[in-house]
């Protein structure tokens, strides 16, 4: 298709959800994550929300699959089972996912194999911010903040004594059924909080062949001659998964404290090579453990003074054939001490302190190799963010200074010092128009694994190499945005450039090994060899969104949204950065009358012509999804909730750029997905 049409096309943030017949992007959401929790119609700097029933619609495996179809959002999948956010091409360590402010310390940002133990089905919110604001939870989050927040430890009274919700949900795609319950109530100054979850799911049903054989063998050419190939099915992509939470706080006029117990199980499979050898399997085990408090007015000039710890116990087993294997573990505490400080000499802010203490290792239980040597990283950071008035401009400043030290086993220690700031500002010409400007300068540490992988990777299927040598990585990152809004039209659209010197990537370098790390022989099952590497890069892109409304009459609410995003990923040197999403633009017709809402969104994806070395290009994609829902009111005082989705209509094969398996494991095929949602 022309690409020069397409950049006209503009995007939207998904499917609207209203009350009373009001765009929902009229009622002013407030950013819970952000400091001072502003309006999100002030923020300079674009954010996403997702709650209530539009999230109840949107909700899919994974937080890269609920966040997928926003703007500037895809999902990086290793298969069904794996599914982690891409932020205008940034993925992994670069997008920080927290679970209610503290960091979900898993190793999903570690390999993309890993999946990631923030489960959406229990999800309240979810608010995806950049900025300034990112500073508060790390100087790494270049792509931005994903926040997952569940009311696990509450922090104010209910309204009842006992009350909850209870969910079921069946996906013909997968054969999936999941279940999801939650009570919460209180009395006096005491509130409690029950969740769990548990889902089932079959092979992922697709449409067409799961190999793409010429691809695979492009990029692999010690692969067989015959490969075992299914159509119309990805084998090993069954899972299943169950969790539970409990929270207890007590609650009153000062404020609150609380503390709350998670735990987490889920087993999935990896999609097979297509050569009948290893069929592996990950079991992962998250046990979580938080305490948060907040004092309201502690001080004369204080508002309040935020306290959250956390405790978390992961690990994950890959099991090739039956026979444990790769073994990663992940102890980390996390805590954060933030005081916002009442309104001085027109300044009003937070600033606070954050330390994170993490004991990491990956070992081969079935040779007794190392795979990442057991590091013990502690790193400390301080922070603050000031927002101020001036005239018709409001203004965001912040900054962060982390000093971070890894002190991995039979290594010498290795200490970096990350420095970021930013500064955002959102001018407000009338009513109806106003720009935004932010300018970031943000700095990561490498992580432990970018630096001492050394041994084959199981469920990746490749030799990982890390790099002793890296050091910080910077970005420097500047966005420019415009929005319109008038009766006849709401128009928006966000530009940006970024600049990272020092980008760390993980690359095949075209070479072939066994799974002891020597050189391939013929006829010998080998691996591909993955290096950590350090260069230089610029990203670039827009999203952007029009949204008309066509009709408004008895028959109901009708709005056409246009919309469109895209990031191009280059090499100062030369080259394409790996894995980026493609050109996507599209168009989503919103109904609404009373109760009911329904919409329509087509997809077309271009083709991804630029995928790095040692890698392969995408071909372009039509995607057809309708969904709907209806709320039937106070049924002996429970409210239901009853949804249905038609993902992927037209049954397109649909290979992933951002995904390490795009020529093994397509995104899925034709599904109805139907659920119901009863709240009392």
């Amino acid at each position: 298709m022309n690409k020069k049409l397409a950049m006209l096309c503009l995007s939207a943030l998904g499917t609207p959800v209203y009350a009373d017949n009001t765009p929902v992007s009229e009622l002013g959401q407030i950013i819970v994550t952000a400091p001072l929790q502003e309006n999100a119609d002030d923020a300079a700097t674009p954010v996403t929300i997702l709650s209530d029933d539009e999230l109840r619609l949107k909700v899919g495996h994974s937080i890269g699959e609920t966040l997928k179809n926003e703007l500037g959002i895809t999902s990086q999948s290793f298969g069904p089972g794996v599914g982690t956010p891409v932020i205008r091409g940034q993925s992994g360590p670069r997008v920080r996912v927290l679970n209610n402010g503290i960091g979900g310390n898993d190793a999903s940002a570690i390999s993309p194999d890993h999946a990631s133990s923030v489960e959406p089905l229990l999800a309240e919110r979810i608010e995806v911010l950049r900025g300034p604001a990112t500073l508060l939870y790390g100087s790494g989050a270049i792509g931005g903040v994903v926040n997952v927040i569940d009311n696990r430890i509450p922090e104010r009274l209910p309204e009842k004594r006992i009350g909850g919700a209870l969910e079921q949900r069946f996906d013909s795609v997968s054969n999936e059924t999941a279940t999801t319950m939650k009570a919460e109530g209180g009395q006096g100054h005491i509130a409690y909080h029950i969740d769990g979850f548990f889902r089932d799911r079959g092979n992922v049903d697709i449409g067409g062949n799961a190999i793409d054989i010429n691809a695979a063998r492009q990029v692999d050419p010690t692969l067989p001659d015959s490969l075992q190939n299914t159509h119309g099915f990805i084998a090993n992509t069954s899972s299943d998964a169950i969790s539970g939470s409990a929270g207890l706080s007590l609650v009153g006029e000062p404020g609150f404290a609380g503390i709350s117990i998670n735990r987490l199980e889920n087993n999935y499979g990896i999609a097979p090579d297509g050569t009948g050898g290893e069929i592996t399997r990950i079991a992962l085990k998250q046990s979580k453990y938080d305490l948060k408090s907040e004092l309201k007015n502690p001080f004369q000039f204080a508002e309040s003074l935020r306290m959250k710890l956390g405790y978390t116990d992961y690990q994950h087993t890959e099991i090739p054939n039956g026979q444990e294997a790769a073994f990663f573990t992940n102890k980390t505490y996390e805590s954060r001490l933030e005081l916002t400080h009442k309104p001085m000499a027109g300044l009003h802010g937070a600033l606070g302190f954050q330390a994170i203490a993490s004991d990491f290792a990956a070992i081969d239980k079935s040779t007794n190799s190392v795979i990442v040597p057991q590091s013990l990283t502690n790193s400390y950071g301080v922070f603050q963010v000031e927002s101020f008035t001036l005239g018709a401009f409001n203004n965001q400043l912040g900054w962060r200074v982390e000093d971070t030290t890894i002190a991995p086993e039979g290594h010498n220690n290795l200490n970096y010092i990350p420095v970021s700031a930013s500064v955002s500002s959102l001018w407000k010409i009338n009513g109806d128009h106003s720009v935004n400007l932010a300018m970031t300068r943000s700095q990561r540490a490498p992580q432990v694994q970018e630096l001492l992988a050394n041994g084959y990777h199981d469920a990746t299927r490749s030799f990982e190499i890390g790099s002793i040598n890296l050091h910080e990585e910077t970005s420097y990152n500047l966005d420019l945005g415009y929005k319109f809004n008038a009766n006849w039209v709401r128009a928006e659209i966000n530009l940006f450039h970024n600049w990272a010197n020092d980008y760390i990537y993980q690359q095949r370098n075209g070479q072939f090994v066994t799974e002891e790390g020597e050189l391939c022989l013929p006829d010998t099952a080998c691996s591909p060899v993955v290096e950590s590497r350090q260069a230089d890069a610029t990203f670039m892109g827009y999203e952007s969104k029009l949204i008309f409304p066509v009709m408004e009459n008895r028959y109901g609410l009708v709005d056409l949204t246009l919309f469109s995003d895209y990031t191009r990923g280059k090499f100062v040197g030369g080259g394409d950065v790996p894995r980026m999403p493609p050109l996507r633009f599209g168009f989503q017709l919103d109904h609404i009358k009373n109760d009911w809402s329904s919409n329509l969104r087509l997809t077309r994806g271009e083709a991804q012509d630029h995928p790095g070395d040692f890698d392969t290009a995408t071909a372009g994609y039509v995607q057809l999804n309708l969904s709907t829902q209806y709320l039937i009111k106070q049924i002996k005082d429970v409210d239901v909730l009853v949804f249905a989705k038609a993902n992927n209509l037209l049954d397109e094969n649909i290979r992933n750029s951002t995904s390490y398996l795009r020529n093994f494991a397509p995104e899925p095929g034709r599904g109805a997905e139907i659920g119901l949602r009863m709240n009392y």
